[in-house]
């Protein structure tokens, strides 16, 4: 087997050690430590003359960025199921093996959605705050109403794994009617969960609850804007635990202000990480977590393992675990 040694790696971020042990151990390794990534200039420093570069979403990942580490850079292995950061044609043109970390996330994801879905739509956080200001006198029989799940209708915008995932929650543990909107037929969501494939319109327009699991490209950018809002039911509920961008944020905030849908569950935004002076951040009805969809355990120790797979696979020339651009 090809060896690594003498070969040198730059670690954006200190991940986990099940991945990050085999980098430092196998590599000529230097791990970014501050909690904050690296600046733009630092980082176009510190990845010249790299072998490999272990990414996170964080960093883009662009032509100057190939041209700052130099015609040896062999491999780039993103710590995330995503991979809108690379510019995955540029790498492949200039031979470079780019890796993710798919499959591993697909539960933690599935269950912060579902976490986020019912939060919103029962409105937790709002009576968590709300016992912590010592506001709770007593039983309120008109306080702190939400809105029901048994029953309800689920539309999944992307059915991917990780919207099955939710699909397959809802419809098994609150037998939700499941509708989908994506481009591809999913015929395991049609005979499993008797899901039905429906226009975006129509989607928005039948669900109580709509959650995005779509990837972020051209034709999702900014998708849920002021219109679509306009679409949805003004009980409803919108989870977004996929990419800040795919919704227009001042859109959304007006929807929410004004009433127009009932509450978001979001786990992305759009700047990320948001301002604490960005209006949603003081929205009663809407759940905002720092982008913690895979943030368990066995799945952040998984990402981990795969990153440092892929990033010593192509460092040997050999085939990645999970390869974005293999040759045709």
């Amino acid at each position: 087997m090809p060896g690594t040694d003498g070969l040198r790696v730059f670690v954006t971020r200190r991940i986990p050690a099940a991945g990050l042990d085999k980098v430092v151990d196998e590599c000529d390794a230097e791990v970014w430590d501050e909690p904050l990534p690296p600046s733009r200039e630092v980082l176009l420093e510190k990845i010249a003359g790299c072998d490999g570069v272990l990414t996170l979403l964080t960093e883009k990942v662009d032509a100057e960025f190939m041209d700052a580490a130099g015609s040896q850079l062999k491999v780039i292995s993103n710590f995330a199921v995503g991979f809108n950061n690379i510019d995955v044609p540029e790498a492949t043109r200039r031979g470079i093996r780019v890796g993710n970390t798919p499959g591993v996330l697909t539960d933690a994801t599935a269950d912060l959605a579902f976490a986020l879905l019912i939060s919103a739509a029962r409105r937790i956080i709002e009576g968590n705050q709300y016992v912590r200001a010592d506001r709770w006198k007593t039983w309120e029989p008109l306080g702190h109403i939400g809105q029901d799940l048994c029953g309800k209708t689920l539309g999944i915008v992307g059915m991917g794994r990780i919207g099955f995932a939710l699909a397959k929650r809802c419809r098994g543990g609150w037998d939700m009617q499941v509708l989908y909107h994506d481009k591809h037929r999913n015929e395991a969501a049609e005979k499993e969960l008797d899901a039905l494939q429906v226009d975006f319109d129509t989607l928005l327009a039948e669900s109580d609850f709509v959650s995005v699991h779509t990837d972020l490209n051209e034709e999702t950018h900014g998708m849920f804007d002021a219109a679509a809002f306009a679409k949805m039911k003004k009980t409803a509920v919108f989870v977004n635990s996929a990419r800040g961008p795919i919704q227009n944020q001042r859109d959304l905030c007006d929807a929410l202000r004004n009433g127009e849908i009932f509450a978001a569950g979001l786990d992305v935004t759009d700047p990320e990480p948001v301002r604490a002076d960005d209006p949603l951040v003081e929205l009663p009805n809407c759940v905002l977590v720092p982008h913690v969809g895979s943030a368990t355990v066995s799945s952040r120790n998984g990402m981990a393992e795969i990153a440092a797979d892929n990033l010593l696979a192509g460092l040997r020339g050999q085939p990645l675990r999970h390869w974005l651009n293999p040759p045709q």
